[in-house]
């Protein structure tokens, strides 16, 4: 069971590397070079940890008894100078979905790196992909809640007109608004169903048994 939590962990902090990587090679080539200065464009899962959303929170919900089986977490969020960009509404939306982008398209690789290991007859290899690409897919979709400040706030707050004061004041109270919002089943089972309903469409198209 710990080494199995192990796997999940290293799968879940890889993951949102990607995610964030995304994030930051997109503002950069939209114009705004802030996250490459500070070392974001970068692979290093060490410039991307949060301490809650990186370490503590993915821990406890592997390895606490009794706690949720469904693993989420979040990383440090990427800083973006709006005023940067090169068409700041149409590039804040690119950057926006960049993330949530980079996690759908792992997926697909995963699906296929499955699909590959069961050609070389390495069923367990293939188990592991595929664990992989569902919590993929549970990156993309969690991080698309309209909640400050993961990636679905952003496309609201354009979408609404909102003030970038404004969202920064909602975002102070965003990751215990996320947290709360995690202990209502409804809102694990919608997460569940795109998320799965998500990864056996991809199965099916690599005919993944």
């Amino acid at each position: 069971m710990i080494a199995d939590g192990l796997i999940q962990y290293l799968m879940l902090v890889a993951l949102l590397t990607f995610h964030e990587y995304g994030h930051a090679w997109t503002a950069w080539k939209c114009g705004d070079d802030t996250a490459r200065l500070q070392g974001r464009v970068s692979l290093n899962p060490i410039v991307h940890i949060d301490p809650i959303g990186t370490v503590a929170l993915p821990l406890l919900m592997i390895f606490l008894p009794g706690a949720s089986r469904f693993l989420i977490g979040w990383a440090k969020p990427v800083p973006v100078n709006p005023y940067n960009l090169n068409q700041p509404k149409r590039d804040d939306i690119l950057v926006t979905m960049a993330g949530p982008a980079m996690n759908l398209i792992l997926a697909v690789g995963l699906a296929a790196a499955a699909k590959a290991s069961l050609l070389f007859h390495s069923p367990p290899a293939a188990d592991y992909f595929v664990q992989a690409a569902a919590l993929s897919l549970v990156l993309c979709f969690f991080n698309l809640i309209p909640v400050p400040p993961l990636d679905g706030s952003h496309i609201m707050r354009v979408a609404t007109g909102m003030s970038h004061e404004t969202y920064a004041n909602l975002a102070r109270y965003g990751f215990v608004i996320i947290i709360v919002l995690l202990q209502f089943p409804p809102v694990r089972i919608a997460l569940g169903f795109v998320t799965y309903g998500t990864l056996g469409v991809l199965l099916r198209i690599f005919n993944v048994n």
